[in-house]
């Protein structure tokens, strides 16, 4: 898809609400957040839980609706956007969810081409081909092709997302909570992984995350979801340095002094 926009994405006064107006239970997650992410970008966004990240990522995604508001995504509306244009802009979106969501019941190669095979992709040997190659590309094995989900390490398990992820070689990932559940070795390499194929392929990553250590070493850019708004963007630093509450907390205990202690020091 050509870049139509100079945004990746673009959130214009997004209010998002659940509950019955009827009944008096509507409750607002969302209240007028705005937020502009360049292409090439990698964002980390955080916030308290049930603060709606993750239902801001499922709009991003186009699997659900604000309630107010307009999201823009690589310059294509989201609003009444046509069939085509939906098809063409979910194959330019790859995403990885929390806990991979491989399915069970096929091998790992079977796993990776599941999307190309989605989209009419007849040709066997060509999908071996992109399989392969995303394998190798992700750090696996050949021979790992033939595995079950059952037989993977969580770290394998996110690699294999992610080389299904990237099998359509997309413009946009969107990941959740993407170290997880990992051990502190595999997430450092699966942090390294993310880092060198954004170095070689230029994509725009919206990712939820509690990671200290990926805002700290992967995040171009930082959003902070506090008391229904969007309460910081922008650099790690400038993150830092926002007064509020929410991030006091998150941003200056003693684990994430450590963390960011170097960007403390260049900011004194």
């Amino acid at each position: 898809m050509s870049q139509t926009s100079a945004y990746a994405i673009q959130l214009e006064h997004i209010w998002t609400s659940f509950g019955d107006p009827q009944k008096g239970t509507v409750k607002d997650v969302h209240q007028d957040i705005n937020l502009c992410l360049e292409y090439g970008e990698i964002l980390g966004v955080v916030g308290a839980s049930g603060c709606g990240k993750t239902t801001l990522l499922r709009e991003i995604v186009g699997l659900q609706s604000p309630t107010r508001g307009e999201v823009i995504v690589m310059g294509q509306s989201l609003k009444n956007v046509t069939a085509g244009h939906g098809e063409q802009l979910r194959n330019n979106c790859g995403v990885l969810f929390q806990k991979g969501a491989l399915f069970s019941v096929l091998n790992v190669f079977d796993n990776i081409a599941f999307p190309l095979r989605e989209l009419g992709f007849r040709d066997e040997e060509l999908i071996a081909r992109l399989v392969f190659m995303k394998l190798a590309m992700v750090g696996l094995a050949a021979t790992d092709a033939w595995l079950k989900p059952a037989d993977l390490s969580g770290g394998m398990v996110k690699r294999v997302a992610l080389a299904r992820t990237l099998v359509l070689e997309p413009g946009l990932l969107l990941l959740d909570e993407p170290t997880s559940g990992l051990d502190p070795i595999s997430s450092e390499d699966f942090v390294s992984l993310l880092a060198n194929l954004h170095k070689d392929l230029h994509f725009t990553v919206f990712m939820v995350t509690h990671d200290l250590d990926i805002l700290r070493d992967l995040c171009t850019k930082v959003a902070v979801l506090a008391d229904n708004k969007l309460v910081a963007f922008g650099t790690l630093a400038a993150v830092l340095d926002c007064k509020h509450p929410f991030v006091e907390r998150f941003f200056h205990n003693n684990r994430a002094k450590r963390v960011f202690q170097y960007q403390e020091k260049l900011n004194g």
